[in-house]
């Protein structure tokens, strides 16, 4: 299944440029597809899903620290999760239409797996 936007598109969409595509791609693979495809060098992004959790969680408390002087310990925790809950960074996915890149299943295309 081809997806319909681009890296290129979606460099233009973020304001960056990949360095390297094959991570990317990674990022953006489902491990429906994954398993459907019959090649062991297409990995899910599963495995950048647990690291990107770490450094999304590390930045925004880095930032809540540097912004929120007068917080307290407890204060900045529940504003760090309110910042990297889901349901938050899903509705900035879908605002920059990141699910017309995923490369997704059978299965999963047709059950709507969402983003996030």
């Amino acid at each position: 299944m081809e997806r319909p936007g681009t890296w290129s598109d979606l460099e233009s969409r973020i304001g960056y440029s990949f360095k390297n595509t094959k991570l990317i791609e990674t990022a953006f693979t489902h491990s429906s597809y994954a398993n459907e495809q019959d090649d062991d060098e297409i990995e899910s992004y599963e495995r950048l899903e647990f690291l990107g959790d770490a450094v999304t969680g590390l930045e925004v408390a880095l930032l809540i620290f540097e912004k929120g002087p007068g917080l307290t310990e407890g204060e900045m925790t529940e504003l760090r999760a309110a910042l990297v809950r889901s349901e938050g960074l899903a509705r900035i996915a879908r605002s920059l239409e990141l699910g017309k890149y995923l490369r997704l299943g059978v299965g999963a295309g047709q059950v709507g797996v969402a983003v996030g």
